[in-house]
């Protein structure tokens, strides 16, 4: 255990919270630069921290998986600090966050609850026992048993692995033909820390229609939602998330049918306390559920959110897991949107530049995340391969997204064929 001379909270006496984990500094560090404005920040994590340490009290490096050693550990900080609650936005960490959690005493959903949304099969099963519409959903485990299902569910089928997130491993099959290949790229996807089960593929029904996702905090089984993010995915057939849209007054907030379907699916998981990303399709039958993860959403989800309301999800959600009322009301009335860039096929980057003397004026940041010699492999070979994003955020909609749809030539990829 070592603890760093910069406590960043703007006060010593903050609230401490324990951060399960703190993962790539590319896509996460605004989060914790966020939380600890508000709270101190112990951090508990498998990796030697560097970029975390101007940001938390103190650090402990432990397997993030062993309930008895984080309980030892946890303990530790807790003879020295006021622990209010056990934090982690981080989706291989939330079922031991929720244990660890349940095992101190501190705020949080049961981890019964939080694994029935990481788990794909027992959200379904779960749902379709609470009468939630929903797809038709059949957990196979080798390719033959695909096939199976997928025909007795009708095409096309989506074929998408049981425990991940973040739309990897998730192929959309025309045909029969096509299904073993989809079990194959479905069951080779993989990410850290994610579970494997015996049964590791889910077949279910394909959902036409837009893509959403609502983030979300839930306090004493009140899901209040906090903003409507609006999918953009590509490389047909699988379902690479290119980008994603915010408007702060977005009508799908009050869209009776969508917010009816979101509490009954929290009540039917048990999820009582915590945050949540929760993605549907807009059908024509009505919205239905893709996937709920017991977390903040990725891909900046709430950075935009924060941008374009004026409040911030990631907030919101360590004040519910410190067991304080989270402040949930917008602040501002614009649009923000993000647009992720991916090569055109596989290849190695030589050079990515940002053209800060192109930007439209809407443009908040263009960040290139590849650097010379990153190899960039498309699905199946690979997912969110990217080689830069460019987020930007304003009062008229059309500039916001005009300004986005200009992101290759904000950020431009010189590269190599890829060989070997």
């Amino acid at each position: 255990m070592a603890a760093t001379p910069r406590p960043h909270s703007s006060t010593t006496e903050a609230p401490v919270l324990l951060l399960m984990g703190s993962g790539d500094r590319r896509y996460r560090e605004y989060i914790v630069a966020a939380v600890s404005r508000h709270f101190r920040l112990w951090l508990l994590d498998a990796h030697e921290p560097s970029w975390q340490l101007p940001y938390v009290e103190g650090t402990t490096l432990l397997d993030t998986k062993n309930l008895d050693e984080l309980l030892v550990e946890a303990k530790k900080v807790m003879e020295q600090l006021p622990v209010a609650g056990v934090f982690t936005y981080d989706e291989s960490l939330v079922h031991a966050a929720a244990r660890l959690a349940e095992a101190l005493g501190l705020p949080g959903s049961a981890p019964d609850a939080v694994l029935a949304c990481r788990d794909k099969a027992t959200t379904r099963a779960r749902l379709t026992a609470a009468d939630v519409p929903q797809p038709a959903c059949t957990a196979v485990s080798t390719a033959a048993e695909a096939r199976r299902a997928a025909d007795a569910t009708g095409y096309p089928v989506v074929v998408k692995a049981r425990g991940l997130a973040g739309s990897l491993g998730v192929v959309r099959a025309d045909h029969g033909d096509a299904v073993e290949a989809a079990f194959e790229a479905a069951s080779s996807a993989n990410w850290p820390g994610v579970p494997r089960y015996e049964a590791d593929v889910l077949v279910e029904e394909y959902l036409t229609g837009p893509e959403i996702s609502i983030d979300a905090v839930v306090v004493d089984g009140v899901c209040t939602p906090m903003i409507v993010a609006r999918k953009q995915v590509g490389m047909d057939p699988y379902f690479e998330e290119t980008g994603h849209t915010v408007e702060a007054a977005d009508p799908l907030l009050q869209d009776a049918e969508l917010l009816d379907q979101l509490h009954r699916i929290h009540k039917a998981l048990g999820f009582e306390h915590g945050s949540t990303h929760t993605e549907f399709k807009l059908t024509s039958k009505g919205p239905r559920l893709v996937e709920i993860n017991a977390r903040l959403g990725g891909d900046f989800i709430p950075l935009i959110g924060m941008l374009a309301t004026g409040t911030d999800p990631a907030v919101a959600a360590a004040r519910v897991a410190a067991g304080l009322v989270p402040d949930t009301a917008p602040k501002a009335q614009k649009t923000a949107a993000i647009r992720f860039l991916y090569p055109e096929r596989d290849c190695e980057a030589v050079e990515v530049t940002v053209r800060t003397d192109l930007f439209g004026p809407t443009v908040h940041s263009a960040v290139a995340t590849a650097g010379p010699g990153t190899r960039l492999a498309l699905p199946p070979r690979a997912y969110m391969n990217r080689y830069g994003y460019v987020i930007a955020v304003g009062d008229e909609r059309d500039q916001v997204t005009a300004d986005v749809e200009a992101a290759p030539t904000l950020v431009e990829l010189r590269a190599r064929p890829l060989t070997g």
